[in-house]
């Protein structure tokens, strides 16, 4: 997935299992009460960016949750891929929900303006560790009140789960491969919050989710 070289074709198999793996772990749960807690504290319409959106299963499914409870949301996101935010615009119309969409890469570049809150799930584990605090501190930035980042959390059972969701949600290899070294890749609970403190996040929490996640949850002061 992160070949820029990769076929398209391909490319689109892998974004339309990595949605379905998404959806079966209720992906857009694990962030909702966070936002809407903000949402209740800021009141009128919050301000949503979500970071390495991919095909924007996640920042759709909070527009979903957030038009079923009443909370209006202006919807951000961005993403390095032209691929994923194609696929990202074309669910969204097709669900006729409105988000500004663009490319940006969230690890190097500066964000120009500010959200209320901004969303990331399931990419810090493609970064290493100098990379992962710099896209924390980046991300920070553009955050007026709340940054959550979601990612998956290195252990054998999150493993085993791994390898066996990924073959029932899609015919993607790449998923199939990917889902796997993911997790890999993960950092845990406690390496999440060092992170976290390497990017001056301070007060930074960091709590487990099911299934096999991590949550981590910054407030600006």
């Amino acid at each position: 997935m992160d070949d820029p070289e990769l076929d398209p074709a391909a490319h689109a198999l892998a974004l339309r299992g990595l949605a379905r793996l998404n959806a079966l772990s209720r992906s857009d749960r694990i962030l909702w009460p966070a936002v809407r807690e903000v949402a209740q504290r800021v009141g009128g319409r919050l301000r949503v960016l979500d970071l390495a959106t991919g095909s924007g299963d996640v920042p759709l499914a909070l527009a979903g949750r957030a038009m079923r409870e009443g909370v209006e949301l202006d919807l951000h996101a961005c993403d390095i891929s032209e691929t994923a935010l194609t696929h990202a615009g074309d669910r969204a119309d097709r669900l006729g929900i409105h988000i500004n969409l663009w490319r940006h890469d969230a690890v190097t570049e500066p964000f120009g303006r500010r959200f209320d809150v901004v969303t990331c799930s399931l990419f810090l584990h493609h970064l290493d560790t100098a990379h992962a605090a710099r896209f924390l501190k980046n991300a920070a930035s553009a955050a007026d009140h709340t940054l959550l980042v979601s990612d998956l959390r290195r252990d054998p059972a999150g493993l085993a789960v791994a390898w066996g969701a990924s073959r029932l949600a899609t015919r993607s290899r790449i998923v199939h491969v990917d889902a796997v070294k993911s997790v890999r890749a993960a950092y845990t609970p406690q390496e999440m919050g060092e992170l976290a403190g390497c990017a001056g996040l301070g007060g930074g929490e960091v709590c487990t989710r099911w299934p096999w996640r991590m949550l981590l949850r910054w407030c600006r002061d």
